[in-house]
């Protein structure tokens, strides 16, 4: 139902005081502001939400940010984490039935709810991506400038969900962070899984590189094995790695190169080559998971009669070498490792 969540969360906000009282209620008022400790009702100062303001634009009434950890939302987002739902369908049932309204009509038009998705399932990861919008102008955009890759076209397989739910455990609450989706896919396109990297939106912190200052930034779900994130379609010649944030780094000067990232060194090991493929690149991570995929990557390629040749960074991972090096020193690096006709092919003058 188009437009209904915001509509939802309009009626809250209308109703903000009431509703922090209710969901709130280790919290007190001071001002045109409740303060909480946090979005799971702890006691303290560091949360605050509008009581009062427009109900759209900035300082909109019901909006709330937990000073301390950066976290922003809408009242939609505070019943979610108090009472642990996960579900937007749950977390609109509760919204209703505090607002003792009625359940709404199916729209004809709109055919069948669709049923919930089995967490972490292939069917999820494609709704995920399929909420998630694309990266220009966002904090995805920030995130990966910062990491000095700003070459971005080409770059439909990750896109950008504002609000994406993290949950360390069962037994901690859910929380929402922004993040960047990357869509993996199987050899025909189809998508069969995603990985999130979930962001810091208050600034790029040098030891986190700009990720959510959480146990666990980033998290795959669905089918990844033989599965990657893709930029081009692979025919003849391709490389694979393991990082989407390696990978784009080595696109960065040559983004002509169709290229894979498997998310990890086991499953780089274990990428699927399309059958068309006469060459192939392994870019390798520096470190002894990432000797161990190039070395079992090689074998597959020349079983399958498949030129396979390493490309290889200075420090940890090519972004590492994009960041410290620079562009131009990149360059020079990625030039003497390729095939000589390669160069002429794909590398950026």
């Amino acid at each position: 139902m188009p437009g209904y969540a915001g509509e939802l969360a309009r009626r809250l906000a209308r109703e903000a005081e009431a509703v922090c009282r209710h969901y709130l209620s280790n919290g007190r008022r001071s001002g045109r502001y409740w303060l909480i400790g946090d979005v799971n009702n702890t006691p303290g100062r560091s949360m605050f939400v509008r009581l009062s303001g427009p109900e759209s634009s900035k300082g909109s009434a019901g909006k709330w940010t937990d000073a301390a950890t950066g976290e922003h939302g809408d009242l939609l987002d505070v019943i979610g984490h108090v009472c642990s739902l996960d579900d937007f369908h749950d977390i609109e049932a509760e919204a209703r039935r505090f607002l003792s309204l009625p359940r709404p009509q199916p729209d004809p038009a709109s055919g069948p709810r669709l049923s919930p998705a089995p967490a972490g399932s292939p069917q999820a990861a494609r709704r995920l991506f399929a909420m998630s919008k694309p990266i220009a102008g966002t904090l995805v955009e920030t995130y990966l400038h910062r990491r000095g890759i700003t070459l971005l076209r080409g770059t439909g397989s990750v896109r950008f969900h504002p609000r994406c739910y993290y949950r360390l455990d069962r037994d901690t609450p859910i929380a929402t962070w922004p993040a960047m989706v990357a869509a993996v896919t199987d050899l025909d396109g189809r998508i069969t899984g995603a990985q999130r990297t979930w962001l810091d939106p208050t600034g790029f912190d040098p030891i986190s590189l700009g990720k959510a200052p959480i146990s666990t930034p980033r998290r795959a779900m669905g089918d990844l094995l033989g599965n990657a994130v893709r930029f081009g379609t692979a025919r003849d010649i391709a490389a694979a790695g393991e990082g989407i944030e390696t990978i784009l780094s080595l696109r960065c000067v040559m983004p002509d190169m169709p290229m894979m990232a498997a998310l990890s060194a086991a499953h780089l090991a274990a990428i699927l080559i399309p059958a068309t493929l006469h060459r192939l690149y392994v870019v390798r991570d520096n470190d002894p998971a990432g000797q161990g995929a190039m070395a079992s990557l090689f074998d597959r390629a020349h079983e399958a009669r498949i030129d396979a040749v390493a490309l290889s960074p200075q420090g940890d991972d090519f972004n590492d070498d994009l960041r410290r090096l620079g562009i131009d020193a990149l360059r020079a690096a990625v030039r003497v490792q390729l095939v000589p006709e390669d160069v002429v092919r794909f590398m950026r003058l």
